[in-house]
């Protein structure tokens, strides 16, 4: 008798065990997982929740009709390796020191690079900043599981590659865009896993897409950082192909469209990029976690010429909101409303301290961050604290004050209010010049900032 006594202690001692476990692990929900995904010189309207009529682009409309669209959403460079260096640094290109492309321009006179005269060149030589903190590094702190598939954009030799910029995986190309069939950057192989070149057939993003599956299935019970950086719609970088490449069953989407062959291409493109992110988003959903996952989509640039960038002036490369001004979607189910728009200014220096309080991590102190913790204006509980923003590509330059914004760049000059003529069309220098002479004041201060700031290397002098 005294036995069975003993045995059922011990048995009661074992179940209120495992309550207590339960109970805490109830009291310390597990961190949310975040999904960031960036897609290539897509256009303002090349989406249908953003106006477009003619692009099929479901998924993205989906999440977007599931969450918040964000309009007047800015990038901090109208051209990918910049723009790209912020977001994974949360500071100005001028900041961090990438501040203008890793590009071989030898490429434009059809020079065809082997492997001596590439080891020498500056995609291979140059990269983002050692000393620069990426998000994947505090957030793999917080105990995430890091991993990019895409264009990574930020040096191909070893010591720039994401494995050691604080990623776990890593499947993709490093510099600014390559054939979408194979994989060559104007006939140099530039396909990577981990830190080793690889050869394999494939369209990039369908492998990209595989790659992200793969990625969530294994990391799917623990926190997960998945950054999926699409080289989608870039235009193909090789020599006998000028435009963007699409699969044949997504040119076919489009067969009856009376737009030219080029926007044709673009659109499948997209298309087919829309299909990967429905796949991955539904599989995050079929694994349950979608209650836990943060969704961020945007491009990386404005629009290039064979975009839709309605309303907006200009394209890629300017400085009118065509070539700054990006689509924004972003999804919470349970956290962001579902269904809303934000007007609010907002830009992807917010991105890095957003994912920092996610995470429930603080940046690193030595590091100055130039954005904040956008969530709150997400989720419709505050507004933007942001009232400028500026930009400068070699001698372009630009600068949003509140609702004016002065362009001083080869394609134009002129001052303009936002709140009334986001297409630019009306140049207010002449009647406003108190306007003219502020915002140029505000620019100055704001480069004499950068120029004061802790120097970065790869193009700076010090």
């Amino acid at each position: 008798m005294r036995g069975i006594i003993n045995l059922s202690r011990f048995f009661l001692g074992v179940l209120l065990f495992l309550v207590v476990q339960c109970s805490i692990a109830q009291e310390v929900p597990r961190l949310p997982n975040v999904v960031l995904i960036v897609s290539d010189d897509q256009g303002y309207q090349d989406l249908g929740c953003f106006g477009g009529q003619e692009i099929q682009t479901p998924h993205l409309d989906r999440l977007a009709s599931q969450g918040v669209r964000c309009t007047n959403f800015y990038v901090s460079w109208p051209a990918c390796t910049p723009s790209r260096g912020s977001i994974m640094t949360g500071r100005y290109p001028q900041r961090n020191g990438l501040y203008d492309m890793i590009r071989n321009d030898m490429v434009n006179y059809k020079y065809q690079y082997d492997e001596v005269t590439y080891a020498l060149s500056p995609e291979m030589t140059l990269g983002m900043d050692l000393r620069e903190v990426l998000i994947s590094q505090p957030l793999q702190k917080a105990g995430y599981r890091c991993g990019v598939f895409g264009k990574w954009d930020g040096g191909r030799a070893k010591r720039f590659l994401p494995l050691q910029r604080g990623f776990h995986d890593f499947y993709g190309f490093s510099n600014t865009g390559v054939d979408y069939w194979t994989h060559e950057r104007y006939g140099v192989p530039s396909m990577f896993r981990g830190n080793e070149p690889i050869k394999e057939p494939g369209y990039t993003t369908d492998l990209f897409k595989r790659e992200a599956l793969r990625f969530v299935r294994e990391n799917h019970k623990r926190p997960f950082f998945l950054y999926l950086p699409f080289n989608a719609p870039h235009s193909a970088s090789n020599f006998t192909h000028r435009g963007v490449q699409a699969p044949e069953n997504y040119l076919q989407k489009y067969a009856t469209s009376q737009a030219n062959e080029k926007r044709i291409a673009h659109m499948a493109c997209v298309t087919c990029m829309d299909d990967a992110i429905g796949e991955m988003v539904k599989l995050i959903d079929d694994l349950k976690l979608t209650d836990n996952t943060l969704f961020i989509f945007h491009s990386d640039n404005g629009g290039s010429t064979v975009a839709d960038n309605g309303p907006l002036r200009g394209h890629k490369a300017q400085m009118w909101e065509g070539g700054l001004r990006v689509p924004f979607i972003a999804q919470w189910k349970g956290k962001i409303p579902a269904g809303t728009t934000r007007d609010d200014f907002l830009t992807t220096l917010e991105i890095f301290p957003t994912l920092c309080a996610l995470a429930n991590t603080s940046p690193p102190k030595d590091v100055i961050l130039d954005g904040f913790n956008m969530l709150p204006i997400l989720q419709g509980k505050a507004s933007s604290s942001r009232k400028e923003m500026f930009w400068q590509r070699r001698n372009d330059k630009a600068a949003r004050v509140g609702q004016y914004k002065w362009v001083d760049a080869e394609q134009g000059k002129g001052v303009f209010d936002l709140s009334q003529d986001q297409g630019e069309q009306h140049d207010l220098s002449s009647t406003r010049p108190e306007l003219l002479a502020e915002l140029r004041t505000r620019f100055d201060a704001w480069r004499k900032t950068m120029d004061e700031s802790e120097p970065r290397g790869p193009f700076r002098n010090y």
